[in-house]
C-alpha cells in the first residue's frame, strides 16, 4: 500500500514557476515509476510526466515539455515537478500516481493516487 500527499500549489502570474512535491509513504517508494497527471475543470485528466523508479528515463507530454521536470528523490520518499513559464491552461488539479512496472503515461495504469494539488496560473 502507497499513500500519496501533493502539495506546492498555488496561484502564479503567467510566466511564473512552481514546485509540485508528492510525498510517499511506505518502504517500497523506490521501486514505484511515478507520474503526474492534471484535470481541469469540464475535461479529462491528462498525462504531463512519468519518471521510472530509479529516475533514468523521464517523459513528458508535449505540452509541457521544456517547460516541466520530473524527478525523484528515492531517500526522501518523494517525486517532485518543478514547472516553468506556467501558462494560464495549464490551471488544472494536480496528482501524482505511483504504479509497478516500466513508467506510463496512461492513467488507468496507476494503482495509487493522490487527492490533488490546485495549480490556478492566472493571465
Amino acid at each position: 500500500q502507497v499513500q500519496l500527499v501533493e502539495s506546492g500549489g498555488g496561484l502564479v502570474q503567467a510566466g511564473g514557476s512552481l514546485r509540485l512535491s508528492c510525498a510517499a509513504s511506505g518502504r517500497t517508494f523506490s521501486s514505484y515509476a511515478m507520474g503526474w497527471f492534471r484535470q481541469a475543470p469540464g475535461k479529462e485528466r491528462e498525462f504531463v510526466a512519468t519518471i521510472s523508479w530509479n529516475g533514468v528515463s523521464t517523459y513528458y507530454a508535449d505540452s509541457v515539455k521544456g517547460r516541466f521536470t520530473i524527478s525523484r528523490d528515492n531517500a526522501k520518499n518523494t517525486v517532485y515537478l518543478q514547472m516553468n513559464s506556467l501558462k494560464p491552461e495549464d490551471t488544472a488539479l494536480y496528482y501524482c500516481a505511483a504504479r509497478s512496472g516500466s513508467y506510463s503515461a496512461t492513467p488507468k495504469d496507476y494503482r495509487y493516487w493522490g487527492q490533488g494539488t490546485q495549480v490556478t496560473v492566472s493571465s
